[in-house]
């Protein structure tokens, strides 16, 4: 099997044991427990040592979240403000240089500190309405087709913020990586 490899960088990882987004968004965010942390525990089927979605059974095929920095940064001059926080988006894994929607449905892996963590990535991470309470008016809208990749962890292991290589079976193009992926259509008239 082909494999492309891909010099990334992991600029956050976001490990929060509760719900921060849930109820009336004019209600405000839950005020929970959230590290950026240094390094995360990922276990095969799973998901993240110490957050919310791990071991959930609704969410084994897609406990770990995915998020390209330049999505965010895109957005941000879509909408004409200044830099938005990545962390409020509520993405485990946020990359510098990951494009990532290439891989929907492929056994990919990272290789940090010289191990390697693989993960199969699920679906998309759609964005939920909070987006333009938290990060600013019409980043709901905004977020649409670029708010990342959901993943099921294959293997256990660990990943550090910092330099990683992100290994695909498909090539991708990371000049792609805050491009908005085509949406399939609404049914909704």
């Amino acid at each position: 099997m082909k494999s492309y490899r891909y010099d990334v960088e992991i600029i956050h990882l976001l490990v929060s044991p509760e719900h921060a987004y849930f109820g009336r968004a004019k209600d405000g965010a839950a005020d929970v427990p959230t590290s950026d942390a240094e390094r995360v525990e990922l276990v095969a089927g799973k998901g993240i040592v110490g957050d919310r979605f791990f071991g959930k059974a609704a969410h084994m095929d897609a406990a770990v979240t995915l998020f390209a920095v330049e999505a965010l940064e895109s957005i941000a001059s879509d909408l004409g403000v200044g830099p938005l926080d990545p962390l409020l988006t509520r993405r485990n894994i946020v990359f510098r240089g990951a494009h990532l929607a290439p891989l929907i449905g492929e056994e990919f892996a990272l290789e940090s500190h010289g191990a390697l963590v693989r993960l199969r990535g699920g679906r998309p991470a759609h964005p939920c309405a909070w987006m333009d309470k938290v990060l600013t008016p019409g980043a709901h809208a905004a977020m649409r087709g670029r708010g990342g990749l959901r993943c099921q962890p294959l293997s256990t292991g660990i990943l550090h913020r910092g330099p990683v290589t992100l290994l695909s079976p498909v090539p991708l193009e990371p000049e792609l990586a805050g491009t908005a992926t085509l949406l399939r259509p609404t049914r909704l008239p």
